[in-house]
């Protein structure tokens, strides 16, 4: 992804200053974020070519949640650059999902029927590791481009296409003025029926659901519905459940997908505990991913017969509101895959 540069001071809107200041002091050094957790005997494993190709970031407020002096924290091993990511991995490659095949237009990807994906914004919050658009062309391919100008003219030419989904990078990255100047844009498309955004900011910056963003998604005419995405419980505290609380209030209909990841969510405890603790506030489980096959991300693979095993144990544990449907999304699908 590429990492957003804040606006200067003077460009802020007073009711975006603060997430955009907890945006700009957000921890980029990976030794700086050992020594913060007490690791630095971690810092043997760090890989600096990972570094560079996809570089650290991570919010102050996620780190807060990190257990110190654990080597196995299921939020770190989320974010740190390790040597691992530099190994040969026959089978993983650049674009796993065929983002690239299914382009519309400049940042219109239009892989289902019914269904358009805008790419807004190379920007995140956080950089996982596990990304799988971390190989992506944002440079050219950002549907906000030129005050969205391609992605409004593919969808007023596309009758087929009744819902639009937001995604990136995070398009709450975007100022809320940037969005809203895309969906004022698009209320004249009559075959437009609803709104999806793909976002991990109330995750992990929860100060970004902010008054300004809630007064846009409450004026929306089409239902609004919010895919969040946490991978474990400890990422849920008290701010989470506040942004998520802040959401529902607004009217927007709340759902998570998680990625199934070796080392931070490969267990039954730790997935029927996400899912509570995602009920507990207000969001739904939807999907919990097989790992897009992307370079760098092997490590963090789980077989397909350990993610039926870990799907049918939480079938057996849970209410079926609470089981996340098991998916794997393969390049020229029609649709996700059950598995």
């Amino acid at each position: 992804m590429i990492p957003a540069s804040a606006p200067t001071p003077q460009q802020v809107p007073p009711a975006e200053a603060d997430w955009r200041r907890l945006w700009r002091e957000a921890i980029r050094d990976p030794r700086a974020l050992l020594t913060r957790l007490d690791l630095d005997s971690l810092a043997a494993r760090l890989s600096d070519s990972a570094a560079r190709q996809f570089p650290l970031r991570v919010p102050e407020g996620f780190v807060a949640r990190m257990r110190k002096g654990d080597p196995a924290d299921p939020l770190l091993r989320q974010v740190l650059p390790i040597d691992d990511e530099d190994l040969p991995a026959p089978g993983f490659s650049l674009d796993a999902v065929g983002d690239l095949a299914s382009r519309g237009a400049r940042g219109v990807l239009h892989k289902y029927q019914g269904r358009a994906l805008l790419v807004a914004t190379g920007s995140c919050a956080i950089h996982c590791r596990y990304c799988f658009r971390r190989h992506f062309p944002y440079g050219e391919e950002t549907a906000a481009a030129d005050d969205w100008r391609d992605a409004i003219d593919y969808l007023r030419q596309d009758t087929s296409i009744t819902e639009v989904l937001l995604s990136g990078g995070d398009p709450l990255s975007l100022a809320t003025g940037k969005l809203r100047s895309f969906t004022d844009a698009i209320t004249s498309l009559s075959h437009i029926r609803r709104l999806r955004l793909h976002t991990r900011l109330p995750v992990v910056l929860p100060e970004r659901i902010d008054d300004q963003a809630l007064d846009w998604l409450a004026s929306l005419p089409w239902p609004v519905t919010m895919v969040i995405h946490a991978n474990h419980g400890n990422e849920i505290d008290a701010s989470v459940a506040a942004a998520c609380a802040r959401l529902r209030q607004a009217g927007v209909t709340l759902l998570n997908q998680a990625v199934l990841l070796r080392g931070v969510n490969d267990s039954t405890a730790a997935l029927a505990d996400l899912s509570e603790r995602l009920f507990d506030i207000g969001v739904l489980p939807y999907y919990l991913h097989q790992l897009d096959r992307v370079a760098g991300v092997q490590h963090f693979e789980v077989s397909d017969r350990r993610a039926r095993d870990l799907s049918r144990q939480l079938i057996a544990r849970l209410p079926g509101y609470l089981v996340p449907r098991l998916v794997r999304e393969t390049a020229g699908a029609a649709s996700k895959t059950p598995l």
